[in-house]
């Protein structure tokens, strides 16, 4: 038993397709074409607007980074307010 867990401790660990810079690098592109073509896309249709901010070309895109980024913003601020000690139930 001992032997083994040795052997598994010294064996090197396997890459991941991912741990290649190259297939990120091709990932990143991709979204970044997906994104422009769905960007792209907003021209080609005819938009039902309710309110006029929703006829802007790219509005819905932008609405929803600038939201996300308001979530990520907002939910580090809140972990300030609601973080407790590690030994909080400890007690």
């Amino acid at each position: 038993m001992i032997d083994q867990d040795k052997t598994q401790e010294s064996a090197p660990e396997r890459r991941r397709w991912l741990d290649d810079r190259k297939n990120v690098d091709k990932i990143y592109r991709a979204l970044l074409v997906v994104c422009g073509g769905l960007m792209l896309a907003d021209l080609f249709y005819d938009k039902h607007a309710k309110y006029t901010a929703e006829d802007w070309f790219g509005f819905y895109g932008f609405y929803g980074f600038f939201g996300c980024v308001f979530l990520v913003l907002a939910a580090k601020q809140l972990r300030r307010l609601l973080m407790r000690p590690e030994d909080y139930h400890d007690h």
